[in-house]
């Protein structure tokens, strides 16, 4: 079955982001929820909650216009709106009572091959068809989504036993392929896969820090980069999520785990949390949480809990010998100071924990891996920690502490490993014992599983070319944070040479969490406070000789980006024949943040698509105007879609929902566009010369009056301002690219030799934060 029209019902906060994510999918969506007493606007639930989708912080629609596709009403008046739905998602609180309520309203307005589910966690499946008719019982299953649903990728999917193979099937893909979502199939059982194990180690390595008398600082530091886990560490994701939602997530799992489980050792509510609860100390919603901004007048301390006394302090940064002095995992938790011990009684619980879980969670430890990793954004999942710690060590440090062995921990120690490679295919241990071969979906094809069977074309320090198949090579950057250097830059021109005489394509693609972020800044200070201005500028004219090369290679080149493309990195895919982008694509010309401008070729294609782009107002002064607004104020997309509003993507560049698939799709689009295949025409453009840079020269003064702008804000822009106006060119005459290129590299050349420049890259260097000078 095709799912076509979506309906959500329960307009809160899960079931609104939920409905803003199918409509970022570009598919309609109904959302209702019930008439407030006394409402004169029977629809005030639903229409509220979509005007605070549009304000919401980070976003919930990839672009406003999806909202258009969200429909609103009530479920007293509207329900036959579920007329023509395929699928309808329930997601209002949880009280049994109340849903089956509802279901049977569903039932009897949707069509008989509609699918319904529902998003709740803590009631059993059985529990809420019990009753229903047996169609509704064979068309219902479980969609547990992460909140907020358009950046958590986990979807948890349960079924029952009367559930449809195919019903299951339609919408795993449907979730897969236009919601981006890691599917995982997962037990019906309390809390499923992801907060069965996710509640548990917060609160093991809640309590395990004040146990051992840890600050909050320093548990942070120890359960965070070192384990593969973001820097928030636990007590900065117990601020994020809330903090008054422990005591109910507490009660949930109490309330529907077996006695024997070891989770009901952990559920306690320590005092100070208690206190803070009381005291509107509920996270990031409330007044804080265990950390907290205190407001001394201009000034923000940031201040943290001891968790001893409750009292606030200003926070000292977590410095501890183990996270100091160790790399490895297995040495963090054999270090003799309180972060080593910390680490291994926290790994240690939450490992066998987990290990213990399987198969009555889910099939596989594939799968509970997965769902760690996409619902908490760990790096590594629980099984991959473990044969990090070596599956044999970590049992029989555990009997030696007199601690229980999960059965899997010690087949996992008897054969050495959960994981291993096999012919270069990556296999995981079954239940039974025996190794089982991760198979990708159709459609999915990774580079980490190319890396496993193949060695690359060619190889530096910041790049690396793999052959992905069908005669399409793939440039990988692998510099830090993917930063642009000298070393990439001699690798695309490989490339292009490569591609020319034995390949027929060219994807630009990397598994990091960001495409680029720029330029490699360190580099360029060092160059420019030893005052070596000629290899600079040699730098730079490499960097557009070696794009233009991209834009007129003979062949199909796409770009593939994910997350940050900034600067040099968005340039690198103005450049590029086609672009197929990851919805999740944050792309912007960023480098007036540093006191440049884009050198490489980002303003010539700016101005370029702006100035051709046939929507645009008419005039030469327009687009000029438009670029200017974009570039000086390092306007970045908040999303692929949006990328496509100012022209950093084209029209025709497309975007794929789902990051597992991003590769294939890339391949596949630069494959379809080889056959007939032509470099673009070099283009040269009018452009409106003097009168258009005073003008701007002068929104800029008052910006600076206003207080908007600073000094050295004004010196790039003017800057800036002379390169997107032309130069001296008169608006009749044409500028070439080559003149542009120029006009860039002059401009770029000036601003880095003043001080204000060199001070703005050492602060961003050395803090990461823009410095206003």
């Amino acid at each position: 079955m095709d799912i076509r029209k979506v309906a959500v019902i329960g307009a809160g906060v899960m079931g609104a982001g939920i409905a803003a994510h199918i409509a970022n999918a570009g598919v309609p969506v109904v959302l209702l929820d019930i008439v407030p007493q006394g409402a004169s606007n029977r629809n005030i639930v639903a229409e509220t909650a979509v005007e605070k989708l549009l304000k919401s912080d980070p976003a919930a629609f990839m672009h406003k216009r999806n909202a258009r596709l969200v429909t609103t009403g009530n479920i007293e008046d509207h329900m036959s709106l579920l007329a023509d739905c395929d699928w309808i998602i329930e997601a209002i609180i949880e009280r049994l009572d109340l849903k089956q309520n509802l279901y049977k309203k569903i039932d009897a307005v949707r069509r008989a091959d509609a699918v319904v589910s529902s998003n709740t966690s803590t009631i059993p499946l059985q529990d809420l068809v019990a009753g229903m008719s047996a169609s509704f019982a064979e068309h219902f299953m479980i969609t547990h989504f992460f909140n907020p649903p358009r950046y958590m990728r986990l979807l948890e999917v349960a079924s029952g036993v009367q559930t449809q193979p195919e019903v299951v099937q339609a919408v795993s893909q449907f979730c897969d392929v236009k919601l981006g979502k890691g599917v995982v199939g997962c037990k019906d059982s309390p809390g499923f896969i992801a907060n069965r194990i996710g509640i548990y180690w917060i609160q093991t390595a809640i309590l395990a820090a004040m146990e051992l008398g840890l600050t909050v600082e320093e548990a942070d530091a120890v359960v965070g980069k070192p384990m593969g886990i973001p820097k928030t560490g636990v007590f900065g994701l117990s601020d994020l999520v809330g903090i008054d939602l422990m005591p109910h997530l507490m009660d949930s799992m109490k309330r529907t785990l077996p006695a024997e489980d070891a989770f009901h050792a952990k559920a306690i509510i320590p005092a100070v949390v208690s206190q803070m609860i009381q005291e509107g100390y509920t996270g990031r919603k409330g007044k804080g949480g265990f950390y907290h901004l205190n407001r001394l007048g201009a000034e923000k301390i940031k201040e943290s809990i001891n968790l001893q006394t409750g009292e606030y302090s200003k926070s000292q940064a977590g410095r501890l010998d183990s996270v100091a002095n160790t790399r490895k995992l297995a040495d963090l938790v054999n270090y003799p100071d309180k972060g080593g011990q910390y680490a291994w009684q926290v790994l240690s619980q939450v490992l066998s924990y987990a290990a213990s879980l399987v198969p009555a969670i889910a099939e596989d430890i594939h799968s509970v891996d997965t769902a760690m990793r996409l619902g908490y954004n760990w790096k590594y999942g629980p099984f991959e920690l473990i044969d990090q710690l070596g599956a044999t060590v970590v049992a029989e440090r555990l009997t030696a502490e007199g601690l229980s062995v999960p059965p899997l921990l010690k087949l996992a120690a008897e054969v050495g490993s959960f994981y291993r490679v096999q012919a270069g295919k990556l296999q995981y241990l079954t239940t039974a014992g025996e190794y089982q071969t991760i198979e990708r979906p159709v459609g999915v094809l990774l580079l980490e599983d190319i890396k496993r069977t193949s060695k690359p074309v060619a190889k530096n320090a910041s790049a690396s070319l793999w052959d992905i198949g069908d005669g399409v090579l793939c440039l990988e950057f692998t510099s830090k944070m993917n930063a642009m250097d000298p070393q990439i830059l001699g690798m695309i021109q490989q490339a292009i040479s490569l591609v020319s005489k034995s390949y027929k394509a060219l994807v630009i693609y990397n598994e990091a969490s960001n495409f680029s972020v720029g330029a490699n800044l360190g580099l360029l200070l060092f160059a420019a406070n030893i005052a070596s201005w000629d290899q600079i500028e040699s730098m730079v004219k490499g960097g557009q000789e070696t794009y233009k090369a991209m834009k007129y290679a003979p062949f199909p080149i796409v770009g593939a980006p994910a997350g940050m493309a900034l600067g040099g990195g968005c340039e690198v895919l103005l450049h590029c024949s086609a672009v197929q982008a990851h919805a999740e694509t944050y792309m912007g010309l960023v480098e007036v943040g540093v006191g440049v401008i884009p050198g490489w070729g980002g303003c010539k294609e700016m101005l370029q698509r702006w100035v051709t782009n046939k929507r645009r107002p008419g005039g030469l002064l327009p687009p000029v105007i438009k670029c200017f607004e974009m570039i000086s104020t390092a306007t970045v997309s908040k999303s692929a879609q949006e990328a496509q509003d100012y022209l950093f993507l084209r029209p025709s560049d497309a975007i794929t929902m789902n990051r597992d698939r991003l590769l294939a799709d890339a391949k596949a689009r630069a494959l379809a566009m080889v056959e007939g295949y032509q470099a673009p025409e070099p283009i040269e453009i009018n452009l409106p010369g003097p009168t258009a840079r005073v003008a701007m020269e002068m929104a800029v003064r008052d910006f600076q009056s206003m207080g908007k702008a600073t000094p050295h804000d004004g010196v790039v822009s003017n800057q800036l301002a002379y390169v997107l106006s032309g130069g001296d060119t008169d608006m009749l005459d044409k500028v070439s690219e080559e003149q542009l290129l120029q006009l860039e590299r002059t401009a770029f050349m000036n601003l880095l030799r003043t001080k204000n420049t060199l001070a703005r890259m050492e602060t961003m260097l050395e803090t990461g934060k823009p410095l206003r000078n």
